[in-house]
């Protein structure tokens, strides 16, 4: 009897880029790589074997809402994504309930496990808007650390000692001021190092402030047999002030999820010197290309706010859409630079009993009072603080009255700063 052949099963392994390019692309924006020695071999013995890396990084879902700072960690991720390796997007579900003392001067409050669902179910839609959501694996570690038992913690705890804990700078400096630090607090390095272990990562991602989590990581994977990863810490990032860390508690972040023209105003605000560090952690360009621009800036060929818009419009494209990045950047400059009306500016009807000032014809508004109930200012008080530091222009006229007289029914256009509302009394 004649057998059939048996049918060949061809499996596509990864076509890897050259390591160098890998690399230079993988250093883009990095702060530290501990160590670049060992990324090199473990990217040549992938693309020997097409066998991709696998690649960690972990976020707790401690709010709902992420900016840009956030997304400096996920455009790391995306770049190994981008060359063909696995990226596991590790929610910390579990670590959430222990809550990480990093830069901590005391005791974090633990979120509730409704708190910590609710946040993280936010999460991905909009991490999805930098990785790619067929290719990458989303794991939650309380599918691990959930499931431990108090011998298995005690097992964990015995692999790191009291001495090394201290080492940490947090906990360093609150030891020696004598600042409380709970027991619990030492077990989130553990937790998050033996992650590393149940995903076997090869590297972990995670910012400067993460280093001492990351190398635990490290040292947890040798003692259970496993290659140590390799650890790759990025910068944290600056906000709209140049200074600070971004942060929404500073009021100097840019939300993922703000609107076009908002993100785009914003990103426009931003000093010349802060723009290169924005094209360098917020984009995929690589550091030819912008040593190229910086290089056009210098020597006069590129104007810094043409450079400046390309990154705004870049930015915006990147979670909204072409579309409306383009749309973002004509309102901006309507606004700014043509003292025209954007098109999709926001239009207030108020009603002329609530901004009236006492005159005698009935004909005059209270300023404060208007840009109160226009949301241009928080409160009657705020805005006539605002009117008192020149930063409110109407119809693209200065204004420095507290009370201006208006012909029935009114409709003008209200700015203050970057915001902008179109209003009509009646």
């Amino acid at each position: 009897m004649l057998c059939a052949p048996l049918s060949v099963i061809q499996i596509k392994m990864p076509d890897f880029k050259p390591v160098d390019e890998q690399l230079a692309y993988l250093k883009k924006g990095a702060a530290e790589i501990i160590r670049e020695s060992d990324l090199r071999e473990r990217l040549e013995k992938s693309r020997a074997s097409g066998k991709p890396l696998r690649v960690k990084a972990g976020f707790d879902p401690t709010a709902p809402d992420l900016h840009l700072g956030h997304t400096v960690l996920l455009r790391k991720l995306k770049h190994f994504q981008d060359l063909g390796h696995t990226v596991i997007f590790l929610i910390g579900d579990f670590t959430g309930l222990i809550g990480d003392p990093t830069g901590r001067s005391a005791t974090r409050p633990p979120l509730s496990p409704e708190e910590i669902k609710r946040n993280a179910e936010t999460y991905l839609s909009q991490v999805y808007k930098i990785l790619d959501s067929k290719k990458t694996e989303v794991r939650f570690n309380s599918e691990w650390l959930g499931k431990m038992k108090s011998e298995d913690w005690i097992r964990l705890a015995a692999k790191y000692t009291v001495s090394q804990m201290l080492e940490r700078d947090d906990f360093h400096k609150r030891f020696q001021e004598e600042k409380p630090i709970a027991v619990h607090e030492f077990l989130y390095p553990l937790a998050q190092g033996y992650d590393s272990v149940m995903l076997n990562a090869d590297v972990e991602l995670g910012g400067t402030d993460q280093k001492f989590n990351l190398l635990v990581g490290r040292e947890l994977q040798r003692q259970y047999g496993q290659d140590s990863q390799i650890v790759l810490t990025t910068p944290i990032l600056e906000g709209l002030d140049g200074v600070q860390k971004m942060s929404k508690s500073l009021n100097n972040a840019i939300g993922i999820l703000e609107k076009p023209f908002d993100m785009y105003g914003k990103l426009m605000s931003i000093n010349d010197q802060i723009m290169w560090r924005y094209w360098e952690l917020l984009t995929d360009a690589s550091m030819a290309e912008i040593e190229k621009m910086q290089k056009d800036v210098g020597s006069g060929a590129a104007h810094p706010m043409q450079v400046k818009k390309d990154l705004a419009r870049r930015i915006v494209g990147d979670f909204h859409s072409a579309a409306a990045a383009q749309q973002a950047e004509e309102d901006w400059a309507k606004q700014f630079q043509k003292d025209e009306t954007p098109e999709h500016v926001e239009h207030v009807s108020v009603p002329f009993a609530d901004v009236a000032a006492s005159s005698t014809d009935g004909t005059k508004i209270k300023i404060d009072k208007l840009l109160a109930k226009c949301g241009l200012a928080e409160s009657v008080s705020d805005g006539s603080r605002k009117i008192k530091q020149k930063s409110v222009r109407i119809d693209g006229e200065l204004t420095t009255d507290l009370v201006r007289s208006v012909k029935l029914p009114a409709e003008f256009t209200v700015r203050v700063g970057r915001a902008m509302r179109r209003v009509s009394i009646s």
